[in-house]
């Protein structure tokens, strides 16, 4: 079965909305660990806000030199599965459907296609991670934490989410004190 891979920028006090404050922190390792990330997987699922962003800015990428131009390739060419009650298909950027019923049965559906190994990764969408985590279908969080406190602003893990104990299988420090943890849900 496919994993479920939620990466996300996150502040120290826990912020991932309008991740700007990133832009500080760039990195050789936050590029390579991105691309890394990216290669090992073979689709997206995105909430709406998310898309939008994306769409408007990843088709423009793709003229980039080297390993900058191959992930805006892979973004662009990666099948996008997006989750929204407002968007009507047909979606304008590349390779994008939607997802508009029941969105846990959608996402186990993509985790048990046939013949595919890659991970499917989840890129911001706050309230779609939450959302998969009520219906135990994440298996990896990947949290890449900025040195930056912002003060306020929309938070992964929101408010109703049931304890979930989470054991750190990863850690990694990248250039400009940002810092990749890496959990997975405990056995019970």
């Amino acid at each position: 079965m496919r994993r479920v891979i939620v990466s996300e920028f996150v502040t120290l006090d826990g912020v991932v909305e309008d991740p700007s404050w990133t832009f500080q922190f760039s990195s050789e390792q936050r590029e390579k660990f991105k691309f890394d990330e990216l290669s090992a997987s073979d689709a997206l699922v995105l909430g709406r806000v998310t898309y939008e962003v994306f769409a408007a800015s990843w088709p423009r990428m793709t003229e980039q030199a080297g390993e900058a131009g191959e992930y805006a390739d892979m973004m662009n060419g990666y099948p996008k599965h997006v989750v929204s009650t407002t968007l009507e298909e047909p979606l304008e950027w590349n390779n994008s459907t939607l997802i508009k019923g029941d969105v846990a049965e959608e996402v186990l559906k993509l985790k048990q296609q046939p013949g595919k190994d890659k991970d499917i990764l989840i890129f911001g969408s706050g309230d779609l991670v939450n959302t998969l985590m009520q219906h135990d279908l994440i298996d990896e969080y990947r949290l890449m934490v900025f040195p930056v406190v912002v003060g306020s602003g929309k938070r992964l893990f929101g408010e109703g989410i049931e304890k979930m104990v989470l054991n750190l299988v990863d850690t990694k420090t990248l250039g400009s004190g940002v810092v990749v943890l890496s959990y997975q849900r405990a056995q019970s």
